[in-house]
């Protein structure tokens, strides 16, 4: 076997992977997953853009993983592992939280559910399924709780836009108005019962996730249904590709971006999630360390004046051109209309309007510090 087909063999597929193709989506690779990166059908990345922020737009997120715990102790080790307190966290409310290592660093990102009186279920990234899944359960072996992957188990289809809430109420005998933003219920969706609908999401818009069997016949009967229900809200599919744009317009993290195993709490400025008051957990020693110490660096946002997109990667030089960061993810910004860009500098360039440079094939490109999030969404 080549090295080629052996990567093949081992790549994954959601449950919807066979009507992506059949919608005649252009295909990636992503963090060992084979997914739509955009579709030709819907107008591309950008129209998939703009539809979500004027409308509403459809993600395959299958490829996310789900953790479950479940016993007397499972709030004692979700507090143990994760840096948000799930102790104010009503039954049907979720917050966005991390695994941390000691040192304070990004295991990754997650979403808390509480599903019951010792029932939560985490959502955790794709590229870091297995290793998330390792880490809880090998962290939490002191508590009595049982911890289940149940990754595999559900098909996750995002539904985002400011439409959102009409097109998946015509699908579901829940009361959508009732679930606030971070909150869940359960309900009858496209006929199955007892379907998990998250208002949470990863657009900076307005949203729901629901979380179906991972059959193939099932996945693809409540994707189709989902759309033809949309059509007269202009609904479209949409891609990885449009999922990045509308995330870095609103300051999502990524994990292997902006958040990593080299990154702590403090620089990523993800304090506002970090309850340091709340009982001990992994980390939080070395993050109070960290916070006397102070900041050698932190994440700012940026827009390129000159001619150029900064890339994910690209060094941030100063006015005088030496080196003093790095772009951790860059595109242009289709609905805010400007080159934008998330990067680590030192905190003597994070000043609002500080002239910087991108360093782009060789060549210093003009860039100034502009507030973040680059996008927000309006009240309604």
């Amino acid at each position: 076997m080549s090295v080629q087909e052996a990567s093949a063999s081992t790549i994954r597929k959601t449950a919807l992977n066979a009507v992506h193709r059949r919608m005649g989506a252009k295909m990636v690779d992503f963090s060992g997953w084979n997914m739509p990166v955009e579709y030709p059908c819907s107008g591309g990345l950008v129209a998939e853009h703009m539809a979500v922020r004027t409308g509403v737009g459809i993600f395959d997120v299958s490829h996310m993983g789900d953790i479950r715990l479940v016993g007397p102790q499972a709030l004692a080790a979700v507090q143990h592992v994760s840096m948000n307190d799930a102790a104010k966290l009503a039954i049907g409310q979720a917050q966005y939280s991390a695994l941390l290592y000691p040192q304070g660093t990004f295991v990754d990102d997650v979403i808390v559910h509480r599903l019951g009186e010792d029932d939560y279920l985490l959502v955790i990234n794709a590229g870091t399924r297995e290793k998330d899944f390792a880490w809880v359960r090998d962290n939490t072996r002191q508590f009595d709780c049982k911890v289940t992957d149940l990754s595999d188990d559900y098909t996750q289809i995002a539904i985002q836009g400011p439409t959102a809430h009409l097109l998946l109420q015509k699908l579901t005998d829940a009361n959508l108005r009732a679930v606030k933003n971070y909150w869940f219920s359960h309900g009858a969706v496209c006929g199955l019962e007892n379907v998990l609908i998250g208002r949470t999401g990863y657009t900076g818009e307005d949203g729901f996730e629901i979380y179906v069997p991972s059959d193939e016949a099932t996945s693809a009967m409540v994707w189709n249904k989902v759309l033809e229900a949309g059509r007269e809200f202009g609904a479209v599919a949409c891609g990885l590709g449009s999922r990045n744009t509308l995330r870095l317009e609103s300051k999502m993290p990524l994990y292997g971006h902006e958040i990593s195993d080299t990154i702590n709490v403090w620089e990523a400025g993800l304090d506002r999630f970090c309850k340091m008051e709340k009982p001990d957990f992994i980390g939080r020693a070395a993050l109070e360390q960290a916070k006397a110490a102070g900041l050698a660096k932190t994440l700012v946002g940026l827009e390129t004046t000159g001619r150029g997109i900064a890339r994910d990667g690209y060094k941030i030089l100063d006015p005088a051109g030496a080196e003093i960061g790095y772009v951790t993810s860059g595109s242009p910004g289709p609905f805010v209309k400007k080159n934008i860009a998330l990067a680590y500098v030192p905190l003597a360039f994070a000043t609002l309007g500080t002239p910087l440079q991108v360093e782009i094939r060789g060549q210093g490109v003009t860039a100034q510090v502009i507030p973040t999030p680059f996008y927000k969404r309006p009240k309604h």
